[in-house]
């Protein structure tokens, strides 16, 4: 019952937030389904003449449709960056198929005597296309249509990984918060309007099978292009839409973690109440520094907090430096000098990697460092985030300095490493010093005795030109330095992550008990 009324309790508090997301879903997946229907037409138009290319292009887009689709995201980041025109594009490709390939067997498999009749009769071939193939394949051009109309609503949902946003944006930030009702408010968004399409296209598509053959009426056309016509409209409208931003925007990004979307808020609400800017949120975004990094040197976003220790590290690929205030020195420097972006305050918080397993199990086995660990290690399975096992701050690293022979290393999405410890896939993780869900789970923190981890001090990262052209952010942005203790960001994580309360509501109390708006 406690579910039923949370999830009531989220749909009504976070209308306008579920709102925008569905917004942002609809004039996505319709942008993509005007572009793939255009496409598709042609192409299974053109392979119905030009047989040599049948082959090819058919090979093409079933090759296509085999990557995985979290994959082709990540592939197009290099060459597009991140956000709309990347979602856009996988959900091209990934929507062609069913409706080239419909197209073409719609429009082959019309009965070849009718197509003889038609000639004999003096029809040019224009006019055999117009008033025989077409209207008789056009059931099975618009049952692929249908195909693919459900199918691209429900693959934008993966959108919000690339910062694209999306309903999925919803699901996303749900499991990084451990919100549940996010969760399912999100899914069931995606679902229904999935499922409202399919139900349109369903009765559209029954009328059109009732009477397909009376084709020379004269507002048939009319009723055949009524999808079309739709889809265009909706386009158009998606174009001026996205067009129609202030010039005076900036974008705030984060990476999906609860404390990433708390000092997002901090930031964009900060801006937004001292300033005459909009802030664009591009907030939990897939892959963290790995395609946030990238996005900040092509312009495509502004802002957004960053630590120390994986600036360094990982960015970087520096050799540690132990002492954290000739850290952040070096890597003020560094990132001017060569990325032309700025580090323009320290929050205050030391965010460092450690290692952490439950209380009753380190006492059993009377573990309390990290080499206590290593010498035990074929006794224990390791679980951390995909990107711990590649960054060389990370599992890398860490087994040069401590010999673990883990007996598995699981990969995991990292809000769910906490959740894998509960369900016993795993018994040591990696972990955060500012986790509320260490205190929640009663997990012992283990001394790094070599002090193999950097500090990792939360910071704001900024673009030189944003800066350039709004030079009053500096002042403003540098009234946070410090502001931020390692048991306050605890506790706000704290809030989120087991208190439920929102990371909009947290970021604006913190805001208003320290009276920067």
């Amino acid at each position: 019952m406690n579910h039923l009324s949370d999830f009531f309790k989220t749909i009504t508090e976070r209308s306008d937030y579920l709102y925008e997301l569905l917004v942002q879903h609809i004039f996505l997946s319709f942008g993509a389904i005007f572009i793939i229907t255009f496409i598709g037409l042609a192409a299974g138009i053109l392979i119905l003449y030009k047989s040599k290319l049948r082959r090819i292009v058919l090979g093409i887009v079933n090759f296509l449709y085999t990557i995985p689709s979290i994959a082709m995201f990540g592939l197009f980041i290099p060459l597009v960056g991140i956000g709309y025109l990347n979602a856009l594009l996988v959900l091209v490709i990934y929507g062609l198929l069913p409706v080239i390939r419909n197209t073409f067997t719609g429009l082959n498999e019309v009965d070849p005597q009718l197509l003889d009749a038609a000639k004999g009769m003096g029809a040019t071939p224009l006019q055999i296309f117009i008033r025989i193939r077409w209207p008789l394949a056009f059931p099975t051009i618009l049952a692929g249509f249908r195909t693919m109309v459900v199918m691209t609503i429900a693959l934008a949902g993966l959108a919000s990984f690339i910062g694209a946003g999306g309903l999925g944006q919803a699901i996303y930030r749900g499991i990084n918060t451990n919100n549940s009702s996010l969760i399912i408010a999100g899914s069931l968004s995606v679902a229904f309007l999935a499922l409202f399409a399919d139900l349109l296209i369903g009765l559209y598509e029954k009328s059109v099978k009732a009477r397909y053959i009376r084709v020379t009426k004269k507002n048939g056309w009319y009723k055949y292009a009524a999808i079309i016509v739709f889809i265009v409209l909706i386009s158009l409208f998606t174009i001026f839409h996205s067009s129609d931003n202030s010039n005076r925007t900036i974008v705030v990004a984060s990476k999906p973690t609860s404390e990433q979307y708390i000092l997002g808020e901090i930031i964009a609400k900060y801006i937004v109440a001292n300033t005459d800017l909009e802030v664009e949120r591009k907030f939990g975004i897939g892959g963290g520094t790995s395609n946030i990094h990238p996005a900040m040197l092509t312009g495509e976003i502004d802002i957004y907090p960053e630590y120390s220790g994986t600036a360094w590290l990982f960015v970087l690929k520096n050799q540690q430096i132990k002492n954290a205030d000739s850290l952040f020195f070096a890597l003020k420097n560094a990132y001017s000098d060569q990325f032309n972006l700025i580090w323009i305050c320290r929050l205050g918080f030391n965010n460092t990697f450690t290692l952490a397993l439950p209380e009753v199990l380190a006492k059993k086995k009377n573990i309390t460092t990290f080499s206590d660990l290593a010498a035990k290690s074929n006794q224990f399975d390791f679980g951390a985030e995909f990107d711990f096992f590649e960054r060389e701050d990370g599992f890398p690293g860490l087994e040069k300095v401590y010999p673990f022979h883990f007996k598995n290393n699981v990969e995991l999405d990292i809000n769910l490493k906490f959740q894998a410890l509960e369900n016993h896939t795993v018994n040591v993780i990696n972990a955060f010093s500012t986790d509320s869900r260490i205190r929640q789970l009663k997990l012992s923190v283990l001394k790094d005795d070599k002090m193999f981890f950097p500090a990792y001090h939360a910071g704001i990262v900024i673009r030189n030109q944003t800066l350039q052209k709004y030079p009053e952010l500096k002042n403003l942005l540098m009234k946070l330095e410090g502001l931020i203790s390692d048991s306050t960001m605890q506790q706000m994580n704290y809030e989120v992550e087991i208190g439920k309360k929102t990371p909009e509501k947290v970021a604006l109390n913190f805001l208003e008990i320290h009276h920067l708006i």
